[in-house]
């Protein structure tokens, strides 16, 4: 769908007062060593490009000799943060190989690449300007989707560790040439992950912004698909934004959904995420309505588009309590609300 693109620009939002005591409450927020902002004392960036030669729209970043020793060491000491929860002893194992520069896309993060020199292996965390709207959706990401999340923050910068999968794209372009069980089983995730998208409106979810996890199982393979950019996180108007099948990134997979399953087989799988998503709001009942009052109070997009997407979420659901939001927040926990009751009945 060509036209279900961004409308411009999105803005970057400050935490509020009442998010940052949430985030607080629930160890998402510590004390940096080094900041966003530091990370733009770079002197050069040269273009990263791929095994196949091609431009991988990250830059690699160079800082002035006399500085990267101190940025190196802030930088492990944030990984250990990050993974290990502050022990500073794994350290001395640690060495950044590479810092990278992403010019595609809205939040504009570095990217940081670690070795631990007892093994060679390596991993990846990045830097990115602390944003609300971005830390909604990763909250809610936490909560209501079967994947864990983790992240620090403070008010200006946020670090989150790399999620490992196949980007989308290429995952459609090199892995659907698989067995028709295993097709089956990519258009049942993809139905579950559009339905995980919509109830919580997370929009933007075109295939570079997601990645899919593959694992071996007894017979086939089971497959996960999980967001990876939290950027439009309830900011557009447009209800068809927050529904990954509308973008024509996705349509590789979509077609195969098409050809395989029936109406009723996709009313079953809705059922079934619905299902789980109301189980996770429940487990968890007093940390999501924490974080939906702070959303409610918090202003993450311009009054036209909330009203905007109010309009189009009451025609959808077919009633007008929708008309009744004044927020983006006032929308999410609707939909949530309505979604999960509509399809969800308690076990005794």
């Amino acid at each position: 769908m060509n036209g279900n693109k961004p409308s411009k620009k999105k803005y970057f939002y400050s935490l509020t007062p009442q998010l940052l005591s949430y985030l607080k409450q629930h160890n998402r927020y510590t004390d940096l060593p080094i900041n966003y902002d530091d990370m733009d004392r770079s002197i050069a960036r040269v273009p990263l490009i791929d095994r196949f030669g091609k431009d991988t729209l990250w830059e690699t970043v160079f800082y002035n000799q006399h500085e990267i020793e101190e940025v190196h060491y802030n930088l492990c000491k944030i990984y250990a943060q990050l993974k290990l929860d502050g022990d500073l002893e794994i350290i001395e194992h640690l060495s950044v190989s590479r810092i990278d520069f992403c010019v595609f896309g809205n939040s504009k993060p570095y990217r940081i690449r670690i070795i631990n020199k007892l093994n060679d292996n390596y991993d990846h965390f990045y830097i990115k300007k602390v944003d609300a709207s971005r830390v909604y959706g990763l909250e809610l990401e936490d909560i209501l989707s079967p994947n864990r999340v983790t992240y620090l923050l403070n008010e200006s910068t946020i670090i989150e560790e790399h999620i490992a999968g196949i980007p989308g794209d290429t995952f459609a372009n090199e892995n659907l040439d698989v067995s028709k069980f295993d097709q089956i089983r990519i258009a049942k995730e993809f139905i579950k992950f559009n339905e995980r998208c919509f109830i919580r409106l997370l929009g933007d979810m075109r295939a570079y912004n997601f990645i899919v996890d593959i694992t071996p199982d007894i017979e086939g393979m089971q497959y996960r698909i999980r967001a990876i950019d939290f950027d439009q996180q309830s900011y557009e108007g447009r209800k068809s934004f927050y529904l990954p099948q509308y973008f024509k990134e996705n349509n590789p997979i979509i077609l195969m959904g098409i050809k395989y399953l029936t109406p009723e087989t996709v009313k079953q799988y809705q059922h079934e995420e619905r299902t789980n998503i109301a189980r996770r709001a429940k487990s968890s009942s007093e940390k999501l309505l924490q974080l939906l009052d702070c959303m409610s109070l918090d202003h993450i997009s311009t009054d036209e588009k909330v009203i905007q997407l109010r309009q189009e979420l009451a025609k959808h659901h077919m009633t007008n309590d929708f008309l009744k939001d004044k927020s983006m927040g006032d929308l999410v926990r609707r939909n949530i609300t309505l979604l999960v009751q509509k399809e969800f009945v308690p076990s005794n």
